[in-house]
C-alpha cells in the first residue's frame, strides 16, 4: 500500500468533497471576492484548488458590479460533483448558467417594496412643501 502525498494530492484529495465559493480579498470597507474551488472542509483562507472567477460588489463609476466567470471550468467542477455555495449560486443564476435562485426573487421584491415606500415618502414631502409655499403667499 502506497502512502498518499503530503501535499494533499493523494487518494483522499481525489475523493474529498469540493465546493465552489467566495474567498474574500481586498481591504477594509473595500471587499473583492475570488470565486474558487476548494475542499469543502477547509477554511476560506486555506490554499485553493482553482480560481474560476471574480466578483467586485462595489459599483464602479458606471454603476456596474463587475463579475467574471470561467464557465468551462465551472461546468467541469459541477459535473465532477462540486457543491455550490448560496451566494455563488445566486450570481450564477443571474448570469444564466443556473436557474435563478429563489433568494434573488426575494431580494428583488424587497427592493421594489422599499422603492415604493421611498416614492410615497417623497410624494408626501413634495405635497407638504407645495402646500406650505401656497399658504405663505
Amino acid at each position: 500500500m502506497s502512502l498518499a502525498a503530503a501535499s494533499g494530492t493523494g487518494r483522499f484529495w481525489a475523493r474529498s468533497a469540493k465546493t465552489i465559493r467566495f474567498v474574500r480579498q481586498g481591504c477594509t470597507n473595500r471587499p473583492f471576492f475570488h470565486i474558487v474551488v476548494m475542499e469543502r472542509r477547509k477554511d476560506q483562507y486555506q490554499p485553493v484548488i482553482e480560481q474560476v472567477g471574480t466578483y467586485d460588489p462595489i459599483p464602479n463609476e458606471h454603476n456596474e458590479q463587475l463579475v467574471s466567470f470561467n464557465y468551462e471550468r465551472i461546468r467541469h467542477w459541477i459535473g465532477s460533483g462540486a457543491h455550490i455555495s448560496k451566494p455563488v449560486a445566486e450570481l450564477l443564476g443571474i448570469a444564466g448558467l443556473l436557474p435563478v435562485h429563489p433568494r434573488t426573487y426575494m431580494t428583488a421584491w424587497r427592493n421594489r417594496q422599499m422603492a415604493e415606500k421611498l416614492a410615497q415618502i417623497d410624494a408626501v414631502k413634495n405635497w407638504n412643501n407645495a402646500d406650505s409655499t401656497t399658504s405663505n403667499r
